[in-house]
């Protein structure tokens, strides 16, 4: 392989995805940088400008020259950060939350209709070609945590939210098959009914794959969210995304109007306890229970929204909640 080689896939690619033209293709007033910054803001409820630049390895200069241009539009508020002071922390409003999930939905428009074009039988050779250019390019490369993408849920990621949490609570905890029917029916229940400005799903994404969920939903208690399904899967572990999926849940349960959120879990779940507890919140209540198998002591917890101004972010699985 020489470097033409790649070069010229680089143009063949480009021209695939239309990356000359994004903002066209899509049907959006948005080049396809553009797109990009408003993808990752709208995966994170609230960052900082100098974190999106790392993020993005974008110029100074150029990434601000954007945010003015979405300030104006009435896309993003920018503001003092709340961890820095020296910071500015950049917030999509609910035009650019409208219009970020515009351009996701014709961007899956758009691959959806470029993979229609490819014959079933070939499908699983992209795939894995796919996976050995990331592999083979990324390889000296450990994964960091800006390399995760917060993102809402695409089909089949609900069942992969079933599928991992058996799996993982079966092989570190010896957990039975009830485990696996309560998930089950939590994530149906939020499948078939759930009201989308109340109640969300975040997967972490790392290098195409998912590696962790939660989910937030109303609880019976007037004025509650609760907290529930909170994994991350092993192998993507210290990269902070627990941290980082409570505290986006915590974020939204505030800006919905939530005045607490509640959730439920066992002592087992030692790593997830100490995310629950750098976020505020306040083990209220426990008592042992027999289930899934194993003797465990359930532990409710409450974080007080009016109590704690902002969120703190660094990981693990969760349990039921």
């Amino acid at each position: 392989m020489t470097v033409q080689d790649i070069r010229s896939f680089n143009r063949f690619y480009t021209n695939v995805i239309g990356a000359l033209d994004y903002g066209r293709r899509l049907y959006a007033p948005y080049t396809l940088t553009e797109s990009r910054v408003l993808y990752e803001l709208a995966h994170a409820s609230r960052t900082d400008a100098a974190d999106l630049r790392a993020r993005l390895h974008l110029d100074a200069g150029y990434l601000t020259r954007i945010l003015n241009k979405f300030e104006e539009d009435g896309l993003v508020e920018r503001g003092p950060s709340e961890t820095d002071s020296r910071r500015r922390s950049v917030t999509l409003t609910p035009p650019g939350r409208e219009a970020a999930a515009l351009l996701d939905e014709r961007a899956r428009q758009s691959v959806g209709e470029m993979l229609d074009t490819v014959r079933a039988e070939d499908r699983p050779r992209l795939a894995e070609a796919m996976r050995t250019v990331r592999t083979i390019l990324g390889e000296n490369r450990a994964p960091r945590p800006e390399d995760v993408v917060l993102r809402e849920p695409a089909p089949g990621d609900l069942g992969w939210i079933v599928q991992r949490n058996a799996a993982l609570y079966a092989a570190e905890y010896g957990w039975n098959a009830d485990y696996e029917g309560l998930v089950a029916r939590i994530v149906a229940d939020y499948a078939e009914d759930h009201d989308p400005r109340r109640e969300r799903t975040w997967i972490a994404e790392l290098d195409g794959r998912p590696v962790g969920c939660v989910m937030c939903v109303r609880d019976d208690a007037p004025g509650a969210a609760r907290l529930r399904l909170l994994l991350v899967e092993p192998d993507a572990r210290g990269l902070g995304i627990g941290d980082r999926l409570v505290g986006t849940l915590v974020d939204f349960a505030r800006d919905a109007g939530y005045r607490e959120v509640v959730l439920w879990t066992n002592d087992v779940l030692a790593a997830a306890r100490r995310i629950y507890r750098r976020h505020g919140f306040v083990l209220v209540a426990e008592k042992p229970h027999h289930s899934f198998g194993r003797d465990l002591v359930g532990q409710d917890w409450r974080l007080d929204l009016h109590a704690t101004p902002g969120g703190r972010r660094g990981v693990a699985g969760g349990g039921a909640g």
